[in-house]
């Protein structure tokens, strides 16, 4: 396999909302540059990206998928990423190894929430951007509207390096602003153009357009501003200057046209790749710090240099088995080698090294600064992890991931799926970060989080194809708690005598409430021997385990403080078991007397809605007890901050999506316990005894 200088590699990311057809712009690339012999379909088996049988069978991307192809003597590496709310959670991984992205946005839907999403994730990494505006070919695409919102939204100049000839079906190329030279596209989906003259009555727009990107390149700089307005003009060396400065500082946006079904326009975008997008070496250093002491490292694109990789994504092969993708920042990694993880602290065995053309793996020797490849079969490495050399170790900031919004609990559906389950979600979570597994002893529930109801179901679908294992699906049960309101002093006394040895024991404790957060305090006071410190242990072991079991409802206590201030014992029949009884009868005697009360967990809500759905979003949020903290507009969109019981979001996601016709996301997260509203108590508390007398 051909190796390549980091000079010539460019990796980019295609980015943007689902539905505006960055799988399509992909295959269209990988057509044009020669990898596939046919223009491949979403949800075809034709095509190389979606290959996964959920994306065939679906019709869009669930996971972010790479291929390579070389275009003008420039290896390219594309990385096509998901722009469904439920499989996102790719993107920021994508984010962190590539160097240059295309935010792909419909002619016909705009921008969209996820279309904003990823263009804030960028900019916070200083990634540089190029617009392709798809779906130019739509009746009803409105390229102008588009370029507004870009504008308005991103708070950006966007200069429309296209000029469409043909509006709607009658789209058939594009004029190039810049070199003012026309493109008429075969209408076969071949991508092959003519150059044609500018249409009659097209010249004066295409000069109009050039003067104002003429201006926005002048304002790059000072000393082009002054030249510009000297001159009234900017020399051709003068304006390349000023445009790549401009790119590169990030004050100038291109933007293109196209449609990546019919083949319009890809063949520009990918020159635009080479012209408009940095090399590695061209980005710059990338930061790294020292496990040992934390003192930061400066990683350059240089092969010579010592390696430093991420590792950004993992995939559960049915084939080659566990296949770990990274990004080399500097040194090589070569097939039959070691590198030192540097997260885990671990020397790990390098096998064959790979480069991604989709599905299949493309055996070669090294993968050098700068590129981007594939080892199978590591055996603890995973998401996040950085690769060094074991002398010279370095370590990347982990990757933040979205986190999930929706949680449900599985029950296996056969004896032998209850022994595969803990393998296969292993397995599952290994390759997706956002997928996340936690076993509740309180509830004997296990818990399953995911990024929505289709990221579940794709993932539950996975589990029955490549494990075997089937569950059934329900709601998890809420994690209330008890506590106090009151204080007491009652004796807690265990004696029992029926021939031998006896048992006995007598304890007097004070039950008090904490302040929230408080947890347990257990006090010593016993003076003079009442009670021998051996013993001691014993009563507060008894005592949490009561506040274990709960005494009004069945759920654990919390914010309880007990005083042990007084007692006896019997030299022959007192013993550790005996005063961990007493302490357990004392508390439960006692409690009852404190005014206990229920507590549910409260959510911090982040619910983002288009205007026209605030009032429903709030008077929905206003039924489920929520309490709404505030409201933050933006353009169109508007962030609602609400405190809610977890018990009436439960399944939110379903009803958000039913509102909102599933243009509305959020986020929540457990913030604190609170009092239970007196009219619930009763049925809470019946709900649960039931669920104990079932589970014995």
């Amino acid at each position: 396999m051909k190796q390549y200088n980091p000079q010539d590699i460019r990796n980019v990311g295609v980015i943007g909302h689902g539905g505006a057809g960055k799988t399509s712009v992909a295959e269209a690339m990988l057509f044009l540059s020669g990898v596939n012999d046919r223009l491949g379909k979403v949800g075809d088996t034709s095509s190389l990206m979606d290959y996964d049988p959920d994306e065939v069978d679906r019709g869009h991307s669930v996971s972010a998928s790479i291929a390579f192809c070389e275009w003008g003597g420039n290896k390219v590496n594309l990385i096509d990423t998901p722009g469904d709310g439920n499989f996102i959670a790719d993107t920021p991984a994508i984010l962190r190894v590539v160097d240059g992205v295309i935010l792909v946005i419909s002619a016909v839907d705009g921008i969209q929430f996820y279309t904003e999403k990823v263009w804030s994730w960028a900019t916070e990494q200083d990634i540089p951007k190029i617009i392709f505006i798809n779906k130019v070919d739509h009746e009803q695409a409105n390229v102008k509207a588009v370029l507004e919102s870009i504008k308005r939204k991103f708070k950006v100049s966007p200069f429309c390096v296209h000029t469409a000839v043909g509006a709607g079906e009658e789209f058939t190329g594009v004029i190039d602003v810049l070199s003012k030279k026309s493109y008429t596209y075969q209408k076969d989906g071949s991508g092959k153009n003519k150059n044609d003259a500018i249409p009659d009555g097209m010249l004066e727009e295409i000069n109009f357009s050039f003067g104002e990107l003429t201006e926005l390149v002048a304002e790059v700089d000072d000393e082009l501003t002054e030249n510009y307005l000297e001159n009234g003009e900017l020399s051709d060396k003068e304006f390349d200057v000023g445009l790549k400065k401009g790119l590169k500082e990030g004050k100038l946006l291109p933007v293109f046209l196209g449609s990546a079904t019919k083949n319009v326009g890809i063949d520009l975008l990918m020159n635009s790749i080479i012209d408009y997008l940095p090399s590695p070496d061209q980005r710059g250093s990338v930061k790294g710090k020292s496990p040992k002491d934390g003192s930061e490292k400066l990683c350059n694109a240089d092969p010579e240099s010592s390696l430093s990789a991420l590792v950004f994504k993992t995939v559960a092969d049915p084939y080659a088995g566990k296949l770990t993708l990274f990004r080399v920042f500097s040194g090589v990694i070569k097939a039959d080698s070691s590198v030192y993880n540097a997260t885990q602290e671990i020397v790990e065995r390098v096998g064959q090294v790979s480069l991604l053309q989709g599905k299949k793996q493309v055996s070669t020797s090294e993968i050098s600064a700068g590129d981007i490849g594939t080892v199978a079969k590591l055996k603890v490495t995973t998401t996040s992890d950085s690769l060094s050399s074991e002398n010279n170790p370095v370590q990347f900031d982990a990757i933040s991931f979205p986190k999930p919004v929706l949680t449900k609990a599985l029950l296996p559906k056969t004896r032998a799926d209850e022994e595969k389950i803990s393998d296969a979600l292993k397995r599952l979570c290994e390759e997706d970060p956002t997928l996340s597994v936690e076993r509740k002893a309180e509830s004997h529930e296990l818990l399953v989080s995911a990024m929505g109801q289709v990221h579940l179901d794709v993932s539950l679908q996975r589990m029955k194809r490549r494990f075997g294992v089937e569950v059934d699906v329900r709601t998890p049960k809420v994690p209330y708690r008890e506590t106090i309101r009151g204080t007491t002093k009652v004796q807690g006394r265990h004696k029992k005598q029926s021939g031998g040895r006896g048992q006995f024991g007598d304890t007097w404790i004070e039950i008090s409430p904490l302040k929230k957060g408080g947890g347990f305090v257990f006090e010593d006071n016993i003076v003079g021997g009442a009670i021998p410190k051996t013993y001691i242990p014993a009563v507060e072991k008894g005592i949490k385990e009561s506040m274990e079991a709960g005494i009004i409802a069945g759920y654990p206590m919390v914010d309880i403080k007990v005083r042990l201030y007084d007692g006896s014992y019997h030299d022959v029949d007192s013993s550790e078991i005996a005063f961990k009884i007493a302490g357990s009868i004392g508390f439960k005697n006692g409690v009852p007397d404190c005014r206990p009360t229920l507590l549910e967990p409260i959510m911090t809500m982040d619910v983002t809605v288009p205007s026209e759905f605030v009032g429903d979003i709030m008077g929905d949020l206003n039924s489920k007890r929520g309490k709404v903290l505030g409201i933050d507009a933006d353009d169109d969109q508007q962030n609602i901050r609400a405190e809610v019981p977890m018990a009436e979001v439960l399944n939110y996601l379903a009803d958000l999506n039913s509102m909102t016709s599933g243009k509305g996301v959020f986020t929540m997260e457990f913030d604190h316990y609170d009092d239970v509203p007196e009219h619930l108590k009763a049925k809470i508390i019946e709900e649960n005894q039931k669920d104990l007398e079932k589970t014995g």
